[in-house]
């Protein structure tokens, strides 16, 4: 059996702020760590043994994945990091608090621009101080890879690559493989691997720290995904990411 473990990185700062992330990199929160540290216990209580893990390069998937590890005690996994696992740009709304900028937009747009499957939010330019052009870590991105905005079909259709060419192949070499990332970039492996329609993916919500376990048989064909944890806990915190953009 072949198992991949999905884990959406912790509550971050911006999250507990309700705010538009996307590519900017703010921590954990104090919360966020103990969801991650938990998570790792849970995963150890239950047996799996990770060999291998692929995380952004936003600290929030990063410490995340750190949390998760040291709960495990399997610091010493491998960690491949790639700015194709980050989260959806959300171009120019990127800091914005979602409430009011459902006051502002209107509910029915601010929808549109989180949830629907093609629409792209307002673009950033691509010298704005919040552009990854101006951040360092993504210096050998040439400009036509920049994110200056993305829908979901964006995110996926950059993710899709190393998704298929480098996470899926290394089941060659291992049987258990950990991804540790972004609730969008996540939806995009989710909707490959279970085959959903584009209205199915953009109405489905991945809770915080919370691993999503698939199981293949030897050839790779899914047998079986889950949920790992409190299941009445695991549907709270999804209507809670399904109604971010109406809390204050």
């Amino acid at each position: 059996m072949k198992q991949l473990i999905l884990i959406r990185h912790g509550e971050s700062e911006w999250n507990k702020l309700n705010l538009f992330t996307g590519w900017t990199d703010v921590d954990l929160t104090e919360f966020g760590r103990k969801e991650a540290y938990e998570a790792g216990k849970l995963l150890k209580k239950e047996g799996y043994k990770p060999e291998m893990c692929y995380t952004s390069y936003l600290k929030r998937a990063v410490r995340t994945l750190n949390q998760v590890l040291e709960a495990m005690d399997m610091d010493y996994l491998p960690v491949e990091k790639s700015w194709r696992l980050n989260e959806k740009s959300y171009g120019a709304i990127q800091g914005l608090n979602k409430a009011e900028t459902a006051k502002k937009y209107g509910d029915e747009q601010v929808l549109l621009w989180r949830r629907s499957f093609d629409v792209q939010p307002p673009a950033l330019d691509l010298h704005d101080e919040r552009s990854p052009r101006m951040d360092a870590r993504y210096a050998e991105m040439s400009d036509s890879e920049i994110p200056l905005t993305e829908s979901l079909k964006d995110t996926i259709a950059r993710l899709m690559p190393y998704y298929k060419d480098v996470i899926m192949k290394s089941f060659d070499r291992y049987n258990t493989v950990m991804v540790v990332a972004h609730g969008n970039s996540l939806r995009g492996i989710v909707k490959e691997l279970r085959g959903m329609s584009n209205d199915e993916i953009i109405k489905f919500n991945i809770p915080t720290a919370v691993p999503y376990i698939f199981e293949f048989d030897d050839q790779m064909k899914l047998q079986k995904e889950f949920f790992l944890g409190d299941q009445d806990e695991i549907r709270r915190k999804m209507e809670s990411v399904a109604n971010q953009a109406s809390k204050k």
